[in-house]
Parts: C-alpha cells; sequence; structure tokens
C-alpha cells in the first residue's frame, strides 16, 4: 500500500524539474536520496502518531490532537483549497501530456484532458466505494510494471548517451538544491496517507511503522535507479528540457513502438494515482463534517450509491477550477509547501505530546528527538525556500490557508450559538 500510494505519475514528469535546479547527475541523484529520507523520517513520525490516534482523518485527526483543533481545520481547509485539489490537478496535468504522445493537444487541449479525466473519475467514485477500488486494482499494477519495464529495456536495449565533453556544471547552490528537493518530494508524496487506514489496520503498531519502513526503502531505490536510468540513456540537457521523459527515454532506446508502450503504461499509472486521491480526499471532509468543523452536509452519504456524493462533486469542481488557471510547476510547488509547513507542525506536535506525563504509546519512533527536530527543521526550509522563489504565487496560496482561521472562529463561534 505505501509503494502504490507514493509512486504515482509524476516520476515520470518530475525528473525535468529536479534538473532544472541541479545540473549535475551527482547532485540530481543526491536530491532524489535525500528527499526519500525526508519520506522516510516523516513516514516515522506519521507512524507514532498513528498508533496513538489510530481514527480516520490522518494529518488533521493528528494536528487536531497535538496542536489545536484549529490547526485541524487548516489542514483540512488547506488540503482542500490548496494541496489535496492541487495534487489532483497536478496528476491530471501529467495524464494529459502522456495522452498528448497518442494525440497532440495545445495548452488548452492539455487542460480539457486534464479536466475531463478528473470529471469522468469522480463521476465513478461517485457511482460507489466498489467502481473505484475496482477501477484502482485494474490500474495499480500500471505504473511498477512501468518502472520494471523501463528499467529492463535498459538493462537490455540501453544504449549510454553522448553526453558532452565539456566539464560538468559547477554544484548547485544550497537554495537550488533544496528547490530540487522540493520538486522530488512532490513524486514521494502521499505517504502520509497510509495513516488513515491505522484504525482498520491488524497490530498496527507494529505492522504500519514496518511497512513505512520497507516502502520509503523501496520507493527510494526505485527512484534513484530511475533517474540513473533517464540520465544513462538521454543527455542532461534532453532529460531538463523534456516534458514526457519517461516516453523520451523509451523512445531513445526502442524508437516509436517502446515510447508508446511506455506511454500507455504512465497513463495507466496516472488514472490510478488520480483515482486513488479522489477516493480519500472525502474522507478527511467526511471527518471534518463529523466533528462540527465543516458543513454538516459533507458528511451525507448518498441513499442509493452509499458515497459521500457532494464531498466528491465540490473536491472535482475545484480541482477542475485549479486545472484552468494554474501551470504545472504552480500546482506542484504550491501543493509542497503547503504540505510541508504542516508537516513541521506534525512532528513539532510529536515532540509536544512525548513530554505529556503518562504518555505511553504503543510505537515509539526511533531516533527521538533528532529525527523528530531535523525532520521539522528541514520541512521548514524546504517551505522557506519555495516560498521564497515565488513570492507572488506563494502569497496566493498562503492567502488561501491563512483564510482558513477567521473562517475557523466564525464557525466555533457559531456553532456555540
Amino acid at each position: 500500500m505505501v509503494v502504490g500510494i507514493i509512486i504515482g505519475a509524476s516520476i515520470f514528469v518530475q525528473p525535468s524539474e529536479v534538473n532544472r535546479h541541479v545540473p549535475t547527475i551527482p547532485g540530481v541523484l543526491a536530491v532524489w536520496l535525500t528527499a526519500g529520507i525526508l519520506t522516510l523520517f516523516g513516514s516515522l513520525v506519521c507512524a507514532e502518531l498513528s498508533s496513538v490516534y489510530p481514527r480516520t482523518g490522518g494529518v488533521y485527526v493528528f494536528l487536531k490532537e497535538t496542536i489545536s483543533p484549529a490547526w485541524g481545520f487548516l489542514w483540512g481547509w488547506a488540503m482542500f483549497w490548496s494541496a489535496h485539489s492541487g495534487i489532483i490537478a497536478a496528476s491530471s496535468m501529467i495524464f494529459a501530456r502522456y495522452v498528448g504522445f497518442f494525440v497532440p493537444l495545445s495548452d488548452t487541449g492539455i487542460r480539457a484532458v486534464a479536466i475531463a479525466g478528473i470529471l469522468l473519475l469522480s463521476f465513478i467514485n461517485y457511482l460507489g466505494v466498489r467502481q473505484g477500488s475496482l477501477l484502482q486494482t485494474l490500474v495499480t499494477g500500471g505504473k511498477v510494471i512501468a518502472i520494471v519495464l523501463l528499467l529492463l529495456m535498459v538493462a537490455f536495449f540501453g544504449a549510454p548517451a553522448a553526453h558532452s565533453a565539456t566539464p560538468q556544471t559547477a554544484p548547485a547552490s544550497f537554495r537550488e538544491f533544496v528547490l530540487g528537493v522540493s520538486a522530488a518530494l512532490f513524486a514521494f508524496g502521499g505517504w502520509h496517507m497510509v495513516t488513515y487506514t491505522a484504525g482498520e489496520t491488524r497490530d498496527p503498531a507494529k505492522t504500519i511503522p514496518r511497512a513505512l519502513l520497507i516502502g520509503s526503502l523501496v520507493v527510494t531505490t526505485a527512484y534513484v535507479a530511475l533517474n540513473a536510468a533517464y540520465l544513462y540513456l538521454l543527455p542532461l540537457s534532453k532529460v531538463t528540457s523534456s516534458t514526457r521523459v519517461a516516453a523520451d527515454a523509451a523512445f531513445a532506446m526502442a524508437g516509436v513502438r517502446g515510447a508508446a508502450l511506455i506511454s500507455a503504461l504512465v497513463v495507466l499509472s496516472a488514472v490510478g494515482v488520480l483515482n486513488g486521491v479522489i477516493l480519500a480526499g472525502p474522507r478527511t471532509y467526511f471527518a471534518m463534517a463529523e466533528d462540527g468543523l465543516a458543513f454538516r452536509w459533507l458528511a451525507r452519504i448518498d441513499p442509493r450509491f452509499h458515497t459521500p456524493a457532494r464531498a466528491i462533486a465540490i473536491q472535482a469542481v475545484w480541482s477542475c477550477v485549479l486545472v484552468a488557471t494554474g501551470t504545472y510547476r504552480a500546482l506542484f510547488t504550491r501543493v509542497v509547501y503547503t504540505e510541508w509547513l504542516f508537516f513541521a507542525l506534525m512532528s513539532i506536535g510529536l515532540i509536544k505530546l512525548r513530554r505529556s506525563p503518562g504518555y505511553k504509546p504503543v510505537y515509539r519512533a526511533w531516533g527521538y528527538p533528532w529525527v523528530q527536530i531535523a525532520f521539522a527543521a528541514a520541512a521548514l526550509i524546504v517551505a522557506a525556500i519555495s516560498i521564497a522563489a515565488d513570492p507572488v504565487q506563494a502569497a496566493t496560496g498562503l492567502l488561501l490557508v491563512v483564510l482558513g482561521l477567521p473562517v475557523y472562529y466564525f464557525w466555533i463561534s457559531h456553532a456555540n450559538h
């Protein structure tokens, strides 16, 4: 489940975004390794918190219980307006880019296909959990097959690219390295979602930490190997400029047929990612509505299909608005800095919890307090440098989050009356 959630379609696009900031081969591989380590540290924080609060809602519940209900509300608010809907929007753009391999699409055409994908998959999830789960089962293997197939093609058919004989670019600055890590972290996104199922997992205190550790290591190994393959097959400049790097790498080995096969698998993978995220999002909105921190009608279950139809519908509409108004780069950047500000708070919440008298968790994350402090500090650095790199775009995204505070206090005062 960890591997299935983390490995998404973004690994077939995001290397180009990383290479823009870190234009050396050792630097690129170091970025992906660093992002994997941060994902592991965050996973361990989540694992301990999920053993203490094994309830539906994940990060929303953790922040609500360890920091304050206001911060839990802000996470759910940010999920809807920026982070979670942004993942749906960005993933749908990846889906449309690879559809563009088969049918040439303009920028407007890419956005139209992305919106169509969101609406279709939201409708399937509206029809029922069984339909959404069946689709997920059918397409989950696509992304893993794509990675394994590409690596096997490299092993048997790959020839090294003609890299420039001129000296490589100077190592990236700390700022550029962090921006590269920020871009890579989007491809690692979703690791916290597995903790949402803690209440339904057998022996979660042992199972979830073990799954997070093994899953994080498997994904990091796969991502480093895949990027090494891209850089082996294509010149660094080609990887940086590509909008469909997996298809270009396959084309370098096996021509149009190879590129078409990989592109089809990436489209399948993107469908799986989109479906999974569309399926997961309404769980948090449902939990908030149950707690009285969102409109009660969001918790309404459709009498015929037994799904949170209204939550699915408004999520779909806002995700389509983000596709229509934002670029892919702006979308994934906003997701990363928004999420990682809250992840820093989540780690601080665990440190605060550890100091509580009588605190006896079922599972204790190793490395306390240094791993938790390092994770919180790294999360703040990633968020701060991402925000500083594009302050105008960041101001818009952060304003959406901050507006949640007056809404929360209005909501609470209204509820009390």
